[in-house]
């Protein structure tokens, strides 16, 4: 939809903007000297959880991906408020205040104001500020052919949350979500500063083929994923088979449309792959014999880091999903 709406909108051609909103990248990164850029980006979005406290918490991690996966150091912060003050108390936008800026200290990041609204159903966020070496931003328009494809979190909890309104999702099944929503991905990115990165993109709203897809359009390659190698959180596939998908999964199918290539996927796991994530883990490509280093490392820490597929010349769909 935004694509749309900036079609045929001229903005101010700046020099020292390294990354414009041109290859739909997670953040803005604009060059200060020949040692710093600062990267930024903003996002917020209706709860997911019933918690106020949690809804804050992963609300802060979320926020912070998109500067992680540009390869940035987040630094400060301002929290972005819509909120009902006729239907909630205030105490409820005070535990939304106080999760966030607990996520917020632990990442090292001073919140120094934010701004806030009324509005009918409520909202909450961050504009996040950092910095980063102008030679080692990460972007989504890299990938080369002999990449491997790198996943750094489980999917599905976009149909577990839809899940969770619906009365459907298990208190378990839930709280291994909210876990890996809590996660910062922080230790991701200090680890790919020792790798030969060519490609990185945060999967969130569109999903992992929404984002891949923006990945591959970018690099003007052709991604192949490997359904069997994909990681799913545990009752993902259960939920999506009793109906508990978003509008996102169905929007997120219809952007990418025809690019996709499937070969042997059932249809449940193909709503997985467009299922919209919250504070999901980073898709990346580099090459194999740092891919599989890589992996070692982060997964050897405790994290996850998934081989799932490889890159290829361009074909004739930015993306195949075989099911072997």
């Amino acid at each position: 939809m935004l694509s749309r709406a900036l079609s045929g909108i001229e903005v101010y051609a700046d020099p020292n903007v390294l990354v414009g909103y041109e290859h739909a990248d997670d953040a803005g990164v604009y060059q200060l000297d020949s040692e710093r850029a600062l990267v930024q980006s903003l996002d917020f979005f209706t709860p997911i959880v019933d918690d106020p406290f949690l809804y804050g918490q992963i609300a802060a991690v979320n926020s912070l991906s998109d500067v992680y996966a540009m390869g940035g150091t987040p630094h400060f912060a301002l929290s972005i408020v819509g909120f009902p003050k006729s239907e909630l108390p205030v105490e409820v936008l005070h535990e939304i205040l106080q999760g966030g800026t607990e996520k917020m200290n632990e990442a090292e990041v001073a919140v120094i104001g934010g701004h806030s609204v009324q509005d009918p159903e409520l909202k909450f966020g961050y504009c996040v500020t950092g910095f980063v070496h102008p030679q080692r931003v990460f972007t989504n328009a890299g990938a080369r052919p002999g990449d491997r494809l790198i996943l750094t979190k489980p999917l599905g909890n976009g149909i577990i949350t839809t899940g969770l309104k619906l009365g459907k999702t298990p208190p378990d099944v839930l709280e291994q979500a909210v876990q890996w929503m809590l996660r910062l991905n922080r230790s991701v990115r200090d680890q790919l500063q020792d790798y030969p990165v060519h490609s990185v993109t945060d999967i969130t709203g569109y999903g992992l083929l929404g984002h891949a897809f923006e990945m591959a359009s970018a690099s003007d390659v052709t991604l192949v994923f490997q359904a069997g190698t994909i990681p799913v959180l545990e009752g993902v596939d259960d939920l999506a088979k009793q109906g508990a998908l978003s509008g996102g999964v169905s929007a997120n199918a219809r952007y990418v449309g025809d690019a996709v290539l499937w070969e042997g996927v059932a249809e449940t796991f193909r709503q997985v792959l467009f299922d919209p994530q919250t504070s999901g883990g980073f898709l990346i490509s580099m090459p194999e014999p740092a891919a599989q280093q890589f992996s070692a490392v982060i997964e050897g820490n405790g994290g996850m880091a998934r081989i799932i597929g490889h890159v290829l010349e361009r074909g004739q769909v930015r993306i195949r999903v075989r099911a072997d």
